[in-house]
């Protein structure tokens, strides 16, 4: 950036503070220790705000009968507290629905890191402050420095005292300020022996464990750091806001390195407080080898404090990686990390020993990265040897391992009778391996050791003596009992991984077949049904999938079937639906329900559509980082397939309508030109014969009659066709059939086209001995004139029509052809369907609804019939040929002949 070109404020800068903007601002009073007077300046502050016009309502104040801090609270609104049962009483706690419902501008929620009795809707306060907050209330709270998580362990090191409640760092940072309350530690200890903390007896306890002038002191220096990084942090975000140019660098980055110890969660709060001091962002990484087995207690462990890590505000990254050294340079050379923290190995495996360690490796390669080794004492007394073994397998390894080695001792001694063997110790080695292929290492270990004894019993002199004569002998079974150990347990570990490969392609498989089945679901009952079905074959829980119907969450589907969940559980499925967070079984909301809920996001704006389910009950584990990951990877499965699906509704919703549109539009101008055009012809009739009915001469006063007659004939026809397509589309349609000749039937079309107006040439021609239909005479007048109708509209005025009938393979062809322009090819596929309509050349003025050959398929296809057209017409270049097949009866004279 050169010196003339204006610095810009800072995008990520003005991102957080409009995101503060759309939520309520959170205070809070910090103090070093209980009884510095963080109540009391929060009551007095709140007197202000309340002297000045706000609207402040005190949620939850805790003054332990303190007079001063009581007098403070007289005048203020306060809600009253809501009674949970809890081990057969009531336990009174903050009412949060009251508080929401409320709503004031301020509100006061005392003791911002308490826990709440079991049965509330979240179990920390500090929960209850952040939807408090997301719902645009402010909020002032207290808080001690010895309730923040980061601080936890170093809170234990100063007073020796454990401290159960705590904050994580993450909700510490949603504060809009922070202001400290201190006091010096003598006048604190002074107000503590007057009584004005605690009564008498337990003021003389906490004395003597928890206030020391050394601890207070200690907590001090903690709260006051606390508040200065918190300035700073404030400072720096308004100079970048601001586009205000300041002296600071690039900031340092840090990468804490988790394992599966208990060394991880000290590690992962020494990194916190490195980050807080240096002001820097941290990651939080592992390093899993591919093929790795870890056990399921060191997985609980690495698991925890990769949570622990995401709580206090860390990026949290799992690597993969064969070579963890190289892997944590490649990505702190990457992220442009500038310190690395890990803890010390507390015991050297083989490969350890060998191989060197991971600080060493990290130290020797890194270039421009500092290393930090955190030697803190972890509270494991777990006494491991250099080999890492998995745990004990199942007990039919225990029982195959002594059988296997004696089926190759008895092997071996029947062979040493007939042959001499050099070394008979191959037997062995397959007596080891086939245990470690089927059974693991454990098995195979135990049948290394049978085997060397075995080895030394029978065939090495002096024989049923495990005494060993020669030296080379010794070294010779110590090295095939080496060799066997590490036979064994490369063995089992290709066991394991084979293992894991097929879980792996399992898995796999099951999204693959998963995905597929849900791609095939045409609509959103089908897509839920399968995934509910799916996600309990996968986890063995019950499942349900609940949907958002009209605000409101249902039930779309549940396997085992059911249709009703209790109150609770649909609490915390609405509350993940609206917050867009998980809920229920293993969160922070409503933990006691039995149920682990998710919302189903698959719209780019991220509003959840649903809810999916996963049943925890007593006694089940939560699922762990892997499953969480599976149930994540269904859940987005699911929500794309219904997204898809109510966008395939919409689109075919979209069509229809569409589709009704145009056939109004058409019927609309089909009704304003067709009806039209006669009734303006009756009306004009009509208005001469009134206004000049004397005076006309006979003959024009009969073609004016005349003319008013076939208009209204012309009407009524238009009428008819409505009413037959509505009839038609209704199944209603009334078959009344008599024998019809067939001849008369064409001649009174073609009569029917003539009064009409038809300047056309008409040919009937019919075929010798043609025999009688039955059909309904009035619906073959309507269809046959149809087909008359269209030709007489599009041929042109000097066209020759022609009707003919014959009898093909057992059926009464009736056939109109034309020698007009004929029908365009792309519109003689759809010439049947309704409001299709050809654009029309030289006819009768008007270019129809297009009813009528929809209405004549139709009639003919209830009499069992077919119609066809071809364009041009069969031995012409050009017109058409409509075609109308029907079925013959046997004729009344055919059946008195039989």
């Amino acid at each position: 950036m050169s010196a003339e070109e204006p610095l810009r404020a800072d995008p990520d800068a003005l991102l957080a503070a409009a995101e503060r903007e759309t939520r309520g601002k959170l205070r809070i009073f910090l103090g070093a220790a209980p009884g510095v007077g963080k109540t009391f300046a929060m009551l007095s502050a709140a007197r202000a705000f309340k002297a000045a016009g706000g609207d402040v309502v005190i949620g939850i104040v805790e003054t332990h009968g303190r007079a001063e801090t009581l007098a403070l609270v007289d005048g203020i609104e306060e809600l009253p507290r809501k009674g949970i049962p809890y081990k057969g009483r009531l336990v009174p706690e903050f009412d949060l629905e009251a508080a929401l419902t409320r709503r004031p501008a301020l509100l006061l929620v005392d003791e911002y890191a308490h826990s709440n009795v079991e049965g509330s809707r979240h179990p920390k306060r500090w929960q209850d402050v952040q939807e408090l907050l997301a719902a645009g209330i402010d909020v002032w709270t207290t808080l001690n420095i010895q309730h923040v998580e980061s601080l936890n362990d170093v809170i234990q090191r100063i007073s020796g005292v454990r401290v159960r409640e705590i904050v994580p760092d993450s909700a510490l940072k949603k504060a809009d300020e922070i202001i400290l309350v201190d006091l010096p530690s003598d006048e604190l200890i002074k107000r503590l022996a007057d009584g004005k903390v605690y009564v008498e007896d337990t003021a003389s306890r906490a004395v003597q464990s928890f206030f020391k002038p050394s601890n207070l002191t200690a907590l001090r220096e903690l709260a006051l750091r606390q508040v200065a990084a918190r300035v700073d942090s404030d400072l720096v975000a308004r100079m970048r806001g601001s586009a205000i140019q300041g002296p600071w660098a690039a900031g340092e980055r840090l990468l804490v390195c988790v394992g599966p110890d208990m060394a991880a969660e000290p590690v992962v709060r020494e990194a916190k407080r490195l980050a807080d001091l240096m002001d820097a962002a941290w990651f939080a990484v592992t390093v899993e080898r591919p093929g790795h087995v870890m056990a399921a207690r060191d997985r609980l462990r690495l698991e925890a404090g990769l949570r622990l890590a995401e709580s206090l505000g860390a990026e949290v990254r799992p690597l993969v990686a064969a070579d963890v050294p190289t892997e944590l340079l490649r990505f702190a050379r990457f992220e442009n990390v500038t310190q690395i923290i890990i803890g010390k190995a507390r015991h050297r495996s083989l490969q350890g020993l060998l191989r060197g360690s991971l600080a060493d490796a990290l130290v020797k390669g890194a270039n421009g990265v500092a290393i930090h080794v955190v030697t803190a004492e972890a509270p494991d007394r777990t006494r491991r040897g250099w080999l890492r073994l998995p745990p004990f397998g199942p007990v039919a390894g225990y029982v195959a391992a002594p059988l296997a080695v004696g089926v190759a001792t008895v092997i071996g001694l029947f062979l040493t009778r007939f042959v001499a063997l050099p070394n008979v110790s191959m037997l062995y080695l397959l007596a080891v391996l086939l245990p470690a292929l089927l059974y693991g290492v454990w098995p195979a270990i135990i049948a290394s050791a049978l085997s060397f004894l075995s080895y030394n019993f029978f065939f090495i002199d002096p024989v049923e003596t495990f005494t060993v004569a020669r030296p080379h002998e010794l070294l010779a079974l110590l090295v095939f009992l080496i060799v066997a150990v590490l036979i064994s347990a490369l063995a089992g570990r290709g066991r394991e991984q084979t293992r894991i490969a097929a879980q792996r392609m399992r898995a796999t498989r099951r999204l693959y077949e998963f995905t597929r089945k849900l791609s095939a679901q045409a609509d959103g009952a089908s897509v839920a049904e399968a995934a509910a079905v799916e996600l309990h074959a996968a986890f063995g829980r019950a499942s349900v999938i609940l949907m958002a119907e009209h605000g409101e969450l249902t039930i779309a589907a549940a396997w085992p079937p059911e249709d009703r969940l209790d109150t609770g559980s649909m609490t915390a499925a609405a509350w993940a639906y609206e917050h867009r967070e998980p809920a229920g079984a293993g969160t922070g909301t409503l933990p006691s329900v039995p149920w682990f809920f998710r919302p189903l996001t698959g719209t780019e704006a991220g509003a959840p559509i649903g809810v999916v389910g996963i049943e925890r009950s007593a006694g089940e584990p939560v699922l762990d980082t892997e499953s969480e990951r599976i149930l994540g990877t269904l859940a987005e499965q699911t929500a794309a397939a219904l997204v898809r699906t109510r966008l395939s509704a919409e689109v075919t919703h979209a069509r229809t309508a569409a589709e009704t549109e145009r056939v109004r539009n058409i019927l609309l101008a089909s009704i304003s030109h067709d009806f039209r055009t006669p009734l303006a012809s009756i009306l004009g009739a009509a208005t001469s014969l009134i206004d000049y009915g004397a005076d006309i001469p006979e003959p024009a006063r009969r073609d004016l009659l005349l003319q008013m007659r076939d208009e209204a004939e012309n009407l009524d026809q238009m009428v008819r066709n409505l009413l037959s397509m509505t009839r038609l589309e209704a199944g209603g349609l009334d078959l009344r059939k008599d024998w019809i000749d067939v001849v008369e039937l064409m001649n009174r079309a073609v009569s029917a086209a003539r009064k009409r107006g038809a300047p056309q040439r008409f040919v009937v021609t019919a075929a010798p001995d043609l025999p009688l239909l039955r059909a309904d005479p009035n619906l073959m007048d309507q269809a046959l004139g149809n087909v008359v109708g269209n030709a007489v509209r599009y041929a042109g005025t000097n066209a020759r029509v022609g009707l003919s009938a014959t009898v093909i393979d057992g059926q009464l062809v009736i056939a109109v052809t034309d020698d007009g322009p004929g029908i365009p090819a792309e519109t003689l596929p759809h010439v049947f369907e309704k409001f299709v309509r050809a654009a029309r050349t030289a006819g009768d003025g008007g270019d129809g609804s297009g009813l009528g050959l929809a209405i004549t398929k139709g009639v003919v296809e209830a009499h069992g019939g077919t119609v066809s057209a071809r364009s041009p017409a069969p031995g012409q270049r050009n017109g058409t040929r409509i075609a109308l097949r029907l079925p013959l009866e046997p004729t009344p004279d055919t059946e008195a002949a039989t």
